[in-house]
């Protein structure tokens, strides 16, 4: 069936090049119709109070983002000037600064003092803007620009839809550059790798096809977020580029053995690429399905687009290559170079002989590496993802520093409960350490203002038909330790007079992410695992092999992630929860190709040490190679990004693939030796029964 695939394949090459391109057309629509999502926390399970409290935001008050204006050096006039021109940009709905709650007829000096620091540092004063669509729109983003513009740099704005624009910016310009990148690191690599200047260029035709057809079909889901759109090339580029490798080194053997027959070793080597790249396809598939169990759904938004993209890099391995390469392959051979890659003939010789010192250095390793892994500081505030110098960053820093001002958040109430508990309310906030003030229209202004001077406007904007709202403002910066036990003490104020009550705002969304992605982490290393183990248990038909393989490379990524912890480094939070996923289903077909091979030296009457160095030599040049085009497709992106959340991402991939390219290399002869009898007699005929003895 595979056989006659091939040779299908090699028949219809050219109508399958054609096919190639055509279909190029569609994807590329598709892909500039794709929306992308610049906001994380949309990503939130829609059943929290968090995300239920921003749907009653828009549908009772028509509200959904706000944000934080600072301006300096105007007049009092002027502020309210600007606050009017603001306040006629679509999609804002309100401006509430000082003169929202007194009016501008009362002097500074006459409102309290705590409300006047607040509103006021020095020439700084601090206004809040309402927005009628949610912080992720393109209604809400398009106003932050016009802003800033029609201000001409006289306020600053900061919030979660200005770090939305902000990241969007930046994300938008900087993504094509780290596609170039990586594809300018991987023909630099292959170049010296391959044994010719034109294959490298033939594989990234491939895969670039392919990457495009997935990019092209996100378009069916509507959107897809920047982290996604960010790294889904580099990512498909690295984990496919193996498939590739193995089609064409497979090429090569056939030609050797049939050199009048071109045609006849590509459909062989077609047939032999399917046997061996759909066994290593799944474990990487499983790697990125296991992130759909994420209740974080930015897991599922990137383990399906990464899966798919999998699957199509597969399908395009065994269709477009080999028909590239057919129609290349006089361009391919006149471009033939030596290879500079050398043989390592006497490196597995020494690996097998010294085994247990490399066993001592990886568990030397090992032991930091685990305490690493479990005391790594992680951030969840997503403004530390972006350079300091971006101006919503910038203000963001100058509220911390200047006003105590970490966050504008808001609590909902159920209308039905009265004035008097809501004052009450209002005054526990008010005692509560870390906010600044809460305010309600009976406790903003002095006594001795005359009520007619409190502006009936802001009544209604408080006040919706079911629902009533209470603007506090916390000190702590979002995602902090204070600031998530200010939400949770907030929470049990607010229960206390309404049990339907709830918080809206950066900082509660910011705690219940932490709380869910905590749950997360353990959810997705488990069933990553457990579908690894189950596969490689298929594979193998071994109760043991699995738990040696995922045991190895579990140990890479405790490394791998403790190293983050000695070098000093935060990671942003989705960090901890991919990387280990993505490197166990990666580079776990580093272990399975070297333990296939040793199954087939054990099998040839070898012992179990001579068997553990030919298993080794034969794989290790393929091991290395994989590895490389991983760390090269990654590297440079991890180098340039200046979004920390990809630079860190990609930085521990690179990483990663080497570390588990070496555990693999250096350690897995090492448990062959060791663990043999382990490995034969926990596995289903590993060894034929002519030579079943155990050496």
């Amino acid at each position: 069936m595979m056989e006659k695939f091939g040779h299908g394949v090699v028949k219809f090459r050219v109508v399958i090049l054609i096919v190639a391109l055509a279909l190029l057309i569609p994807a590329g629509i598709g892909y500039f119709n794709t929306g992308v999502n610049y906001d994380l926390l949309f990503y939130l399970p829609k059943n929290i109070d968090t995300m239920k409290g921003q749907d009653i935001m828009m549908n009772d008050f028509d509200a959904g983002a706000f944000g934080l204006i600072m301006t300096d050096g105007l007049s009092e006039k002027k502020t309210s000037q600007l606050k009017k021109k603001i306040e006629k940009v679509d999609a804002v709905k309100k401006v509430i600064g000082y003169d929202s709650l007194a009016d501008l007829r009362i002097p500074k000096s006459m409102l309290p003092k705590k409300l006047f620091k607040i509103f006021n540092n020095k020439d700084s004063t601090v206004m809040m803007v309402i927005f009628n669509d949610t912080s992720s729109a393109e209604r809400t983003m398009k106003a932050v620009n016009t802003i800033r513009k029609i201000t001409k740099n006289q306020c600053k704005i900061t919030g979660i839809t200005a770090i939305v624009e902000d990241t969007k910016e930046l994300s938008e310009h900087e993504t094509p550059i780290y596609v170039g990148i990586a594809v300018a690191i991987s023909v630099v690599i292959l170049s010296l790798l391959m044994d010719s200047w034109l294959i490298p260029f033939i594989f990234l035709a491939s895969i670039g096809t392919a990457i495009i057809y997935n990019l092209g079909s996100n378009v069916f889901f509507g959107q897809i977020s920047y982290v996604t759109k960010a790294l889904a090339a580099v990512l498909q580029l690295a984990v496919t580029m193996d498939y590739s490798i193995f089609l064409w080194h497979s090429y090569e053997e056939n030609i050797a053995k049939m050199p009048e027959d071109r045609h006849g070793a590509m459909a062989r080597a077609i047939k032999e690429t399917l046997t061996s790249i759909v066994g290593s396809s799944i474990t990487t598939v499983a790697g990125f399905i296991a992130l759909c169990f994420m209740s974080f759904t930015l897991g599922l938004d990137l383990g399906v687009v990464m899966a798919k993209g999998v699957i199509i890099g597969v399908i395009a391995c065994v269709t477009i290559l080999p028909a590239l390469i057919l129609v290349f392959d006089k361009a391919i051979e006149k471009t033939k170079h030596k290879q500079i890659m050398p043989d390592f003939k006497k490196l597995p010789k020494f690996i097998t002989k010294y085994f247990y010192i490399f066993v001592i250095i990886f568990i030397l390793l090992l032991i930091p590496g685990i305490y690493g892994y479990n005391h790594n500081e992680v951030y969840y505030d997503l403004s530390l993802s972006l350079p300091e110098d971006l101006e919503s960053v910038k203000t963001q820093n100058i509220l911390n520093e200047d006003f105590k001002m970490g966050s504008a958040n808001i609590v909902l109430l159920d209308n039905k409960v009265d004035e008097k508990q809501v004052d009450k309310m209002i005054e526990d906030l008010n005692k509560e350490k870390g906010i600044t003030t809460a305010i309600g229209l009976d406790s903003v202004v002095d006594s001795s203002i005359p009520e007619s001077f409190i502006p009936k406007r802001l009544s209604g904007e408080l006040k919706s038909e079911n629902h009533q709202m209470i603007i506090f403002l916390s000190q702590y910066k979002t995602g902090s330790d204070e600031a998530n036990k200010l939400c949770d003490d907030v929470d049990k104020i607010i229960k206390k007079y309404d049990k339907a009550g709830m918080q809206v705002g950066e900082a509660p969304c910011t705690r219940d992410l932490i709380k869910i992605t905590d749950k997360d982490f353990k959810v997705v290393s488990f069933v990553s695992i457990f579908l690894v183990l189950l596969i490689i248990l298929c594979v193998f038909k071994s109760a043991t092999i699995p738990v040696f393989l995922v045991a190895l490379i579990e140990s890479a990524i405790f490394i791998n992630m403790g190293t983050a912890y000695f070098t000093h480094t935060t990671l942003p939070f989705i960090a901890s929860i991919v990387i280990g996923t993505i490197q166990l289903g990666a580079t776990v077909d580093y272990a399975i190709l070297m333990t296939n091979r040793y199954k087939v030296e054990r099998n040839a009457g070898k012992d179990k040490k001579l068997a553990a160095k030919d298993a080794l030599a034969f794989s290790m040049k393929s091991i290395i190679v994989s590895a490389l085009t991983f760390f090269g497709a990654t590297f440079g992106v991890g180098i340039f990004s200046s979004i920390d959340m990809i630079a860190s991402l990609c930085m521990l991939m690179a990483r990663g693939a080497i570390i588990s390219m070496l555990c693999v290399i250096c350690v897995l002869p090492a448990m062959f030796i060791m663990f043999d009898k382990l490995i034969v007699k926990g596995s289903y005929k590993f060894i034929g029964d002519k030579n079943n003895e155990i050496s």
